[in-house]
């Protein structure tokens, strides 16, 4: 990716650029699914959150959980979860909307004081075209895009993951992007679009890395 490209991932539909990552180590969750399935989804979490250097725990000491993931086969499931409505606000209205735009997805961050990601919510409806996907793809392509604030068109057209041979991984254009932006040196929040090229340049010189190895 150019810097014009990263910058894009991060700019929201109003202008703004919104670059953060987590703040604390990640606990899922994961309601709705076999234990053959849930193995598969936090093999995956476990995978990128290595890949970006970031840490798990067993509990959050003020949540709990804080990577909460949802499957279901209806939107209407969700507003009879106990107390979830505690946790996303005016959920029954937001299930409306995702009916009536045929959404199969969501994806909602909650945000510490300074910035940083504090939770995440994942909601997925498995439609034919969800529950057609390979469990490990859809794992991976959910995680990537609940470690950093992505804007909403980041992979509205092209996917985060890629084909290899029979295999299935993250794009290297976007691992590298993740590895980036959880750079110890770099802040958990940038507002200014500035970050896009602190973020390539660590990008290139990881390439570069790589090639000289």
């Amino acid at each position: 990716m150019t810097a014009e490209e990263i910058a894009r991932h991060f700019t929201r539909s109003d202008g703004t650029y919104l670059c953060a990552r987590w703040g604390r180590p990640i606990v899922p969750v994961v309601f709705g699914v076999e234990a053959d399935t849930l193995r598969v989804v936090k093999g995956a979490i476990e995978a990128v959150v290595a890949l970006c250097g970031h840490r798990m725990a067993e509990t959050d000491a003020e949540l709990g959980a804080n990577l909460m993931m949802f499957f279901c086969r209806d939107w209407a499931e969700l507003p009879q979860v106990p107390n979830l409505d505690r946790m996303i606000p005016d959920l029954p209205a937001l299930c409306a909307r995702l009916e009536t735009v045929g959404a199969n997805q969501y994806r909602g961050f909650r945000y510490d004081p300074a910035g940083a990601i504090r939770a995440a919510f994942v909601f997925l409806r498995m439609d034919a075209h969800l529950a057609a996907a390979p469990a490990e793809d859809l794992a991976l392509a959910q995680v990537a895009q609940v470690m950093l604030s992505w804007s909403e068109a980041a992979f509205a057209e092209v996917s985060p993951l890629a084909g290899v041979g029979a295999h299935v991984v993250l794009r290297p254009d976007v691992a590298g992007l993740l590895r980036a932006a959880y750079d110890p040196v770099l802040p958990a929040v940038a507002r200014d679009a500035s970050h896009a090229l602190r973020l390539f340049a660590r990008v290139v010189a990881a390439r570069r890395q790589g090639w000289s190895r």
